[in-house]
């Protein structure tokens, strides 16, 4: 079992756990930049059509190392997941292959999308989070999950952040994956400057 598979609240309807209250947060006319971590493709997926939706830059955070097959199952207790959940001074440990985006400055907007890891964002984003000054940013978050809410995800990024920026929740795609309900919350955002 896997990391974003355990639910901290069942949605019934299966599309999005939490919604949009991130319409100010889009900068109308600014760059954008959408940046995620994904464990298995899902987050990427979401990513990639939010990229072409809104003609975005894109970065993936990749771990280095980069995370097994082995080290998301997090019925073994001693997976790497498992360890780091347990104990957190192993996620300040955690490394990116690239941190800060290049021509970082010259973008507005930041879409940053993650698989929800036991009801947080997953920690690979915090080192993204630490490593960027977010001051005049606007950051909108997404995930991806099985089951579970977007939560205070974004939230505790934000405070990650140290307050810089303007960060607002966006939403957590979850079940299976429709493209068009993505584009579908994307384009409210637009409509919604």
């Amino acid at each position: 079992m896997r990391p974003w598979a355990w639910a901290c609240c069942c949605r019934s309807s299966g599309i999005s756990c939490a919604t949009a209250a991130s319409a100010g947060a889009v900068a109308a006319g600014g760059k954008t930049l959408v940046v995620y971590y994904s464990a298995t493709g899902r987050t990427e997926r979401v990513a990639k059509v939010i990229a072409k939706e809104r003609q975005a830059d894109i970065m993936k955070l990749v771990p280095n190392p980069a995370y097994t097959e082995a080290d998301l199952d997090t019925h073994d207790k001693n997976s790497r997941t498992t360890r780091e959940r347990d104990d957190t001074s192993l996620r300040e440990k955690i490394q990116l292959q690239k941190a800060v985006p290049d021509n970082w400055a010259s973008y507005d907007t930041i879409f940053l999308g993650y698989p929800i890891w036991w009801s947080i964002a997953a920690w690979p984003v915090d080192a993204f989070v630490k490593a960027n000054d977010f001051t005049g940013k606007n950051v909108v978050t997404f995930a991806t999950a099985g089951i579970s809410p977007l939560g205070n995800s974004g939230k505790l990024l934000a405070e990650m952040a140290g307050g810089k920026g303007n960060w607002q929740d966006g939403t957590c795609f979850t079940g299976s994956l429709d493209d068009a309900k993505v584009v579908e919350w994307v384009r409210s955002l637009s409509a919604a400057k």
